[in-house]
């Protein structure tokens, strides 16, 4: 059923699924693509979101449920961030004031929204291979009335996992499956590589098009010779296209192919889904979009577009100015360090904006690799670089750190290369989701040896802390940060070892206890201090941990926080320092399974401490989208929610603590 906008006179209010876009004549269509663009822009310029993608994908999108009967077939979106449009044509266009915020609709297809979502991951480059399998399966089931359907960008066809699935895709020769690439140029930015360059140079022979359709218009009126002469020039239509056109890359492969197609013609891209629909095999439709088409603001935007623009004015297309972040603060100190060190080289998987490298490529455009969405191609090229005897810096959101795991085990920590990997939006994301939150970087590198991972609570240890990462020689290096706004900064009273103490629990025989340490001496002296409990503050975890100590100090319960700074490998004087307290908290924003409260108690065991450890972290469960501070507060990452926690565990015994599980 049908959410209403409830715009009075509004087209796209009658349209309550698929079925009523049928209905529509050819001549409503424009009208109806206004609506869309016009509820796009609002919806977005009120809480952000991927504006200029959708705005690239109204009338494709249109076309395709006229042509197509989803959800009986179904239709695939890689990347999802495009499906806004698919959105509101399923019946969500009354509820697009709740896009991204918590309880409403999601960024992304969603399954628990609408039977018309297929598949919600947000990593691309994946939806040919769903689409092979999902073709496969009613194959053998014998539903053969069945079309599936993959709309993909360019830029995912730069991802490795594309070429796989359309290897496999054009094996199978009677599959009835469509596979849509909406070539628009771009992924976030300019889409570059081999690639980009072919299907570039293949919109450049849209000419050749136009003037065979020219030749053929006026040869036809030269009355005896106009016919054979145009046969002729047809018989070796094909050999011109192999020359001018790199369809043939995909007719190689075996692969039907229609195109080009105006991506902004509705009636043109109907006319190519349904030639292609008939075919009964794979086909590939060449759709030429333009990403943010038809707001001249986000058209005229030379950066992305406006792919993914925070809250801005519809009427000036201007974005409320964003607070000083993480990803500011890393953009500025590579930059710093590259002046400094010839050897340091950057490498983004198509995210030169959104990973803070745009200024890095200005001033060092010779010493910037942007490899497109290949995540795993970043980290073994990165490698080659260290063996050339460069200092690679791989940027890159947390998130698709995973689809990297084996290239960074295996190509860089293997040889032990010095490859630094910055991990932007780790932890807790939000609004983007289950798919965008960055929870399972500090447990899946857990397992790599020669691995060592930084992770800074505020501005000057992201500054620091990276600096010493790229010094590092001898194994690959981890700095990762959360999204947003950088957290207050915290300065240390002292260090045991490496770690940072940033609150000193008081000795009971010493009032002022450990307090105004200056040295891991004077820490080390002070270490047989029995407090009750040792807060270990994972990044920028510190704000909430030296909170959730002061209260636990006006419980009567001493508290000391530290900040290991580096949590892989964990500093020795941690095994010390843990010995002294009664209870050992680990607070961080990754997933709780084999964390760094994980990393912790493993190492106190080894070393025969019998301290029992707590963690805290992000429960193993994939995250709906909300605001960062939401989530954080629903699954108890709060200093109050802690506070209590703990003083409830230091009012049992020390067995009892061993036998609780942790939160």
């Amino acid at each position: 059923m049908s959410e209403r906008t409830g715009r009075p006179g509004s087209l796209l209010d009658s349209v309550g699924g698929p079925r009523d876009l049928k209905t529509l004549g050819a001549d409503e269509l424009p009208r109806l693509a206004a609506e869309i663009r016009d509820l796009l822009i609002s919806s977005t310029a009120r809480g952000g979101g991927h504006l200029g993608p959708n705005l690239g994908v109204v009338e494709l999108t249109i076309a395709l449920h006229r042509v197509f009967d989803s959800p009986r077939d179904r239709i695939l979106w890689d990347t999802g961030h495009q499906a806004y449009v698919h959105k509101m044509l399923t019946g969500r266009a009354g509820r697009f004031d709740t896009l991204r915020q918590e309880g409403g609709l999601s960024g992304y297809p969603s399954q628990a929204e609408s039977e018309h979502d297929v598949i919600e991951n947000s990593h691309a480059s994946t939806a040919l291979s769903y689409a092979d399998g999902l073709a496969k399966a009613y194959k053998l089931r014998r539903e053969s009335d069945r079309t599936v359907v993959a709309v993909i960008g360019d830029g995912a066809l730069t991802g490795g996992m594309a070429w796989e699935a359309l290897n496999n895709i054009a094996a199978s020769k009677d599959l009835p499956l469509i596979i849509v690439v909406n070539d628009n140029g771009r992924s976030y930015s300019p889409t570059i590589g081999g690639l980009a360059s072919h299907l570039a140079s293949l919109r450049a022979t849209q000419r050749y098009e136009d003037m065979l359709e020219f030749v053929k218009d006026n040869l036809a009126k030269v009355p005896v010779v106009g016919p054979p002469v145009y046969d002729a020039l047809h018989g070796v239509k094909k050999g011109i296209k192999d020359v001018l056109a790199p369809q043939v890359m995909f007719e190689d492969l075996g692969l039907k192919y229609i195109g080009l197609v105006d991506g902004h013609d509705e009636q043109a891209v109907e006319a190519a889904l349904r030639k292609a629909r008939g075919f009964r095999r794979p086909v590939i439709v060449h759709v030429l979009t333009k990403k943010g088409f038809g707001y001249s603001f986000a058209e005229n935007h030379d950066e992305d577009c406006f792919h993914s623009p925070s809250a801005f004015d519809p009427l000036t297309g201007e974005e409320k100015p964003k607070p000083h972040g993480w990803t500011n603060v890393f953009s500025q100190e590579i930059v710093r360090l590259a002046a400094e060190r010839q050897d340091i080289v950057a490498i983004t998987a198509a995210m030169l904006g959104p990973v803070g490298l745009i200024p890095f490529s200005e001033a060092y455009p010779d010493r910037l690799y942007d490899v497109g969405i290949a995540e795993q191609h970043a980290l073994t090229s990165a490698a080659g670089l260290a063996l050339g005897g460069l200092h690679p810096v791989v940027a890159v959101y947390a998130t698709f750190l995973n689809r990297a795991f084996d290239q960074l085990l295996m190509d860089v920590a293997l040889h032990r290369l010095p490859v630094t990997v910055v991990l932007d939006r780790a932890g807790v994301t939000g609004d983007d989701g289950a798919s965008h939150n960055g929870m399972w970087d500090l447990s899946i590198l857990q397992v790599i040896p020669g691995l060592s991972i930084a992770v800074p609570r505020d501005e000057p240890r992201l500054r620091e802390l990276l600096a010493e990462a790229v010094e590092v020689e001898d194994g690959p290096t981890v700095v990762r940060y959360p999204k947003g706004p950088v957290a207050a900064e915290i300065e240390a009273v002292g260090r045991i070892g490496g770690m940072d103490v940033l609150r000193a629990a008081p000795s009971p025989a010493d009032a002022e206890g450990m307090e105004g340490m200056e040295s891991a001496e004077q820490a080390d002296a002070d270490s047989d201090v029995d407090a009750d409990v040792l807060l270990v503050s994972v990044g920028p975890m510190a704000e909430l941990c030296v909170e959730a100590a002061a209260l636990l100090d006006a419980q009567g319960i001493s508290a000391t926080v530290v900040d290991p700074r580096w949590v892989k490998p964990l500093d020795e004087a941690l095994v010390t320092t843990a010995a002294a307290h009664k209870l050992v908290v680990v607070v961080e924003d990754n997933g709780r399974v084999g964390g760094v409260g994980d990393a912790v108690a493993r190492t106190l065991r080894d070393a025969d401490v019998d301290v029992p450890v707590r963690t805290y972290g992000i429960p193993q469960r994939f995250l709906d989208h909300a605001k960062r501070a939401k989530i954080l507060g629903e699954i108890g990452l709060t200093a109050q929610g802690i506070a209590r926690e703990i003083t409830e565990a230091v009012a049992k015994r020390s067995p009892a603590l061993e036998n609780q599980p942790a939160r």
